[in-house]
């Protein structure tokens, strides 16, 4: 086994490569089978829901600090 890039063959030169496409195949096969699909025949926007910001509202856990 050639512990070195300079100095391996060919067939060795082969097999990293192979490894190299093999894991690249897998890794988009996966994320091409984990992708979700927005294609179930709604617009994107259609079902989006518009909140406006209202007045200032002073929220806090903790009666010692309040930040405005």
């Amino acid at each position: 086994m050639n512990h070195s890039f300079y100095s391996i063959d060919r067939t060795t030169h082969l097999k990293v490569v192979t490894v190299a496409l093999i894991g690249a195949i897998a890794v988009a096969g996966i994320s091409i089978a984990a992708h979700t699909s927005g294609s179930n025949g709604i617009a994107q926007g259609e079902h989006v829901r518009v909140v406006k910001a209202g007045q200032p509202v002073m929220m806090t856990s903790n009666i010692q600090l309040a930040v405005q």
